[in-house]
């Protein structure tokens, strides 16, 4: 048995914060928690103190259930890539992620998805794939390349579940195109989310997709209309059904940040911070692939060279925390939107987003600024 204990921190988990605190992990997984000096020794020790300051905070691990890649590489481009992008991202405290995947031909995307599902037997802090295409809206296309969009006729959609046997976490669908309900549900029975993006799907249209079993809205407020008085769109739809998770990137690019305040003030314990991350995150301004779409970065700043669409992010999941604070959003609330919400978004509500005994080992732990100072992941999930 491997032991070890994180001590002298504010534990933030399950939207509460707990003072002086200490966790204990045995074989990747958590097995005590208490305050003050209570803990016994272990083959590692941390104080948090010594490494983060006298503010140290304690949290679980990040989870992305929403980017496309970072330091230079695509998810789409295979293994290699994929765990170059999650060194990245590992070291700003995300220590598992869904990898998204942006609109290809039917055969790439199965074949990725395949990859996906392969490399999860030997990376643990992969959890699957996630679909962002092809079964999108043309006229909110973003940064997905128009031509090769398409409805989401069943046979489509069963393909590419195949292809993950099983380790397909979530796909969007634009609700309103034909056949677009019928996708959902069968994203739904294949033990997958449905989530609702890329659409110019209305509030009785989204309204639909929920009740058909779509559970997510992808990155609120981007790629889909606006909030109107007379027409509330997919937000406020989404917003005020308790079963829906709203993805929201905290970059103060998509999102403004009397925006982020808004959304979770709107959702409460329902908001799943994503970074949305394509290549360039943590790596220099430039020019970059995002699937078929060439984007130039500026200033930080990911455009699509043909449209000027906003073309994913160059955010990492620590910064979205800064950013949700510094909007105005409570520290444990901002934390949980990082963890045990985007966990139970995709069904890992039971074993990842907590430092609770019996929870994976995941943790995170931060200085008085929100800045990471330590990671570790835990156990493989069974």
């Amino acid at each position: 048995m491997v032991s070890s204990v994180i001590h002298s921190a504010r534990l933030i988990t399950d939207g509460t914060e707990t003072p002086d605190s200490w966790v204990r992990f045995e074989d990747g997984y958590v097995t005590a928690v208490g305050t003050g000096r209570t803990w016994t020794d272990a083959d590692s020790v941390v104080d948090a103190i010594e490494i983060a300051g006298p503010d140290a905070v304690l949290a679980p691990g990040f989870i992305d259930i929403h980017g496309h890649g970072g330091a230079g590489a695509s998810f789409d481009d295979g293994a290699v890539a994929i765990r170059t992008a999650r060194d990245l991202h590992r070291a700003h405290g995300t220590t598992r992620a869904v990898i998204s995947l942006v609109t290809a031909p039917l055969d790439d995307l199965a074949r990725n998805v395949a990859g996906i599902a392969d490399l999860m037997r030997t990376d643990a802090d992969i959890l699957g794939s996630h679909l962002e295409g092809p079964f999108l809206d043309p006229a909110h296309h973003g940064a997905h390349e128009p031509s090769l969009l398409r409805e989401p006729a069943a046979a489509d959609v069963q393909r590419l579940l195949d292809a993950g046997g099983g380790t397909v976490r979530q796909v969007t669908i634009a609700p309103e195109l034909p056949g677009g309900l019928e996708a959902i549900r069968i994203v739904v029975a294949a033990g997958s989310a449905a989530a609702v993006g890329h659409t110019s799907a209305d509030a009785a249209q989204t309204a639909a997709a929920f009740d058909a079993g779509a559970t997510i809205l992808t990155h609120a407020f981007n790629a889909m209309p606006g909030i109107h008085h007379r027409a509330p769109g997919p937000v406020l739809t989404a917003a005020a059904d308790h079963r829906v998770v709203l993805e929201g990137i905290a970059d103060n690019v998509h999102l403004h940040p009397t925006v982020i305040k808004l959304l979770f003030d709107s959702a409460p314990g329902r908001v799943a911070l994503v970074t949305d991350a394509m290549a360039a995150a943590g790596s220099a301004d430039g020019s970059y692939d995002l699937g078929a779409v060439k984007v130039t970065v500026t200033d930080g700043i990911a455009r699509a060279d043909d449209t000027g669409s906003i073309a994913g992010s160059t955010l990492t999941q620590d910064v979205a925390l800064q950013r949700s604070v510094q909007a105005g959003v409570p520290l444990a609330d901002a934390v949980r939107a990082l963890t045990a919400t985007p966990a139970r978004a995709i069904g890992f509500g039971a074993q990842l987003g907590s430092l609770a005994p019996g929870s994976l080992g995941d943790a995170v732990v931060l200085d008085a600024q929100l800045q990471v100072r330590h990671v570790q992941t835990g156990a493989r999930i069974r």
